[in-house]
């Protein structure tokens, strides 16, 4: 399956679907060359800790020609192999008896094929098997999974949001979660401070204020499909940051709200998450499925809170939904089979659009912008989906091992 990612991204249109490595060789060069390194030379639209896996993909040089983006294949391909690893290790919670399954892998690997290039010629591509490893191992290794979450949201933003759902899913979050994440995001600061760099550590925050509505973010939708009908909607290129924006009545009122409801639709989201902790009370700490229940669903949901809140809608984007999944399939979490086809479509659809047929979104082909439309509307109810299962009852599996806590609390109160 990687092969055949490397083949259409290093042979059959290596600009079309690995663009983004060529960009990624070029800040390296001028790093190496000239001494002019993101962040520490200027504003960046990606935290600092980007240039470690950039750096690594150069290797074996940063000039022209396919070496670069052959190096970053390899990279990938390493990293996405350790998360199959994980995922076919992974052990029923309160079931530990139970052998391994290989659903979570398969289902990951089916992932990646079906998203197609984007997923592994983006920076995404790095943090994807990252994170699918913290899910794996968060509930035994709290501490590390913080670690491992932060140092990822250190190479691009999105993972950090999910040490939320860690916070809830532990008992001592504070120390087990809140305090390895500080010590991991002081070191990088500190490394950017001790480089000179200390002024544009947070450029990545604020570089994207003035963008508009991308064209493939779900918010954009009504416009998208308005523009099949009226002239009055546009579709240009961004120049500056190189993005497709689609332009109408109204679509930057829009673009300035949903600015501010991405961070509320995150409050809203970890309010969700803690009402749900408590409302568990006792089930929590049961031994059951409930708490892993709680950490890998909330971090769908809150990944989902970014897709369908956000201005920017990105194709590689859309790989930010499937270690949740793979983990809850390894785990082997009961009622995620709807979520897992709809995951699996959404990356197909996403494919469609992005590489293959994406001039005919700029140029407002009928069949591939109701493609796009309804992989946009497929994540709104993707979302609602996830929160009626975050508010409705346990799962029946979890109900014997809250028998098993009352049994041990009963014999001790320590417990």
């Amino acid at each position: 399956m990687h092969g055949w990612l490397a083949l259409v991204g290093l042979v059959l249109i290596p600009q079309e679907a690995f663009w983004d490595l060529d960009l990624y060789r070029y800040w390296m060069w001028l790093g190496i060359n000239r001494g002019e390194w993101p962040v520490l030379s200027g504003s960046w639209v990606y935290p600092a800790g980007a240039i470690v896996p950039m750096l690594l993909a150069g290797v074996a040089g940063t000039g022209g020609g396919p070496t670069y983006a052959g190096v970053w294949v390899v990279l990938v391909t390493v990293l996405d192999a350790v998360a199959v690893a994980v995922l076919l290790r992974a052990r029923r919670p309160g079931r530990p008896e139970e052998a391994p399954t290989t659903l979570g892998a398969w289902w990951w690997l089916a992932f990646l094929a079906l998203l197609g290039p984007v997923a592994m010629g983006r920076l995404d591509a790095v943090i994807a098997p990252v994170v699918v490893v913290a899910l794996s191992i968060a509930l035994d290794h709290p501490r590390i999974t913080s670690a491992l979450l932060t140092a990822a949201a250190w190479v691009k933003v999105a993972p950090g949001a999910l040490v939320v759902a860690l916070f809830v899913a532990v008992r001592r979050p504070w120390r087990s979660v809140v305090v390895p994440a500080a010590i991991v995001s002081v070191a990088v600061v500190g490394v950017v401070a001790a480089l000179g760099g200390i002024t544009h550590v947070a450029s990545f925050l604020t570089e994207q204020e003035e963008r508009g509505l991308q064209i493939e973010a779900p918010g954009a939708t009504p416009w998208l499909v308005a523009g099949l009908f009226s002239s009055s909607v546009e579709r240009y290129l961004n120049e500056p940051i190189v993005t497709w924006e689609i332009r109408g009545p109204g679509s930057q009122a829009a673009a300035d709200v949903l600015g501010a409801l991405f961070f509320v639709a995150l409050g809203a989201a970890a309010l969700l998450l803690w009402w749900r902790r408590e409302h568990l009370g006792a089930r929590m700490w049961a031994g059951g499925v409930a708490r892993t229940e709680l950490l890998v669903r909330g971090a769908l949901l809150l990944t989902l809170a970014m897709l369908v809140f956000n201005k920017v809608g990105s194709p590689q984007y859309m790989g930010w939904l499937a270690p949740p999944v793979a983990v809850a399939l390894a785990l082997r979490l009961p009622g995620w089979r709807t979520t897992a086809w709809l995951v699996l479509g959404i990356a197909g659809a996403t494919q469609v659009v992005f590489p293959w047929f994406y001039p005919d979104v700029l140029s407002g082909g009928v069949a591939v912008t109701l493609a796009l439309a309804a992989r946009n509307l497929a994540l709104v109810v993707l979302l609602v989906l996830t929160v009626r299962a975050l508010v409705g009852p346990l799962p029946a599996d979890d109900q014997p091992d809250l028998r098993r806590q009352d049994r041990i609390t009963s014999v001790s109160p320590a417990a």
